[in-house]
Parts: structure tokens; sequence; C-alpha cells
């Protein structure tokens, strides 16, 4: 059976199980293959230990459940980036000099 190709090269095949791809992981050449299709994906590694609970606007855990389903993650995931992102953002902003005024 041929593979169908693209300009950047063969179409990658899909596979029913994992068990399928992992055959195929450790016997195809990758570089003969266009990857350019397949989107960068994050891994949770980390053990989840802590719950909370907390209450927003309807409003708001809407857009942030639209916002969820555009990354194609769970809303809950977006929302501990999204809590991550600022944390590490404040956390930069605290370490960058300060301007002096003039």
């Amino acid at each position: 059976m041929s593979t169908p190709k693209t300009d950047r090269g063969k179409i990658f095949p899909h596979f029913e199980s994992d068990e399928e791809m992992e055959r195929f992981i450790d016997t195809a050449d990758l570089s003969e293959y266009d990857l350019s299709v397949f989107k960068p994906m994050k891994f949770e590694l980390r053990k989840k230990d802590a719950r909370i609970n907390m209450r927003v606007p309807q409003r708001l855990l809407s857009a942030i459940k639209i916002a969820a389903m555009e990354e194609n993650i769970p809303y809950q995931r977006l929302m501990r980036d999204m809590v991550e992102t600022g944390l590490a953002a404040r956390a930069d902003a605290k370490r960058a000099p300060q301007k002096q005024a003039s």
C-alpha cells in the first residue's frame, strides 16, 4: 500500500490504537512524513493535590469555557494555566528593574 504524499512529505497515517501507533513509530523514518499539521501539546505530569472552589460571574465562566473549547482543552486546565501565567508575569514584573522618575 502506498502512502499519499504532500509537497512536504508523506501524509501521517491514522491509527486505531496506541499499540498500532507505537509499532509504526518504532519502525518508521519520521523525516519522510509531513508533520506540519501537528500541534504542540502540553502534558500535565504534576500531581494535583489541592482543590479550590470559587464563585465567578456566569459571563466569565462562559467566556473561559468558550476559550477552552477553542484550545481543545478542559476549562479547568485553562483556568489553571491562566493562574500560572499570571503568577509568572507578576514574578517577572517584581524582578524587573524599576524605572526611576526624572
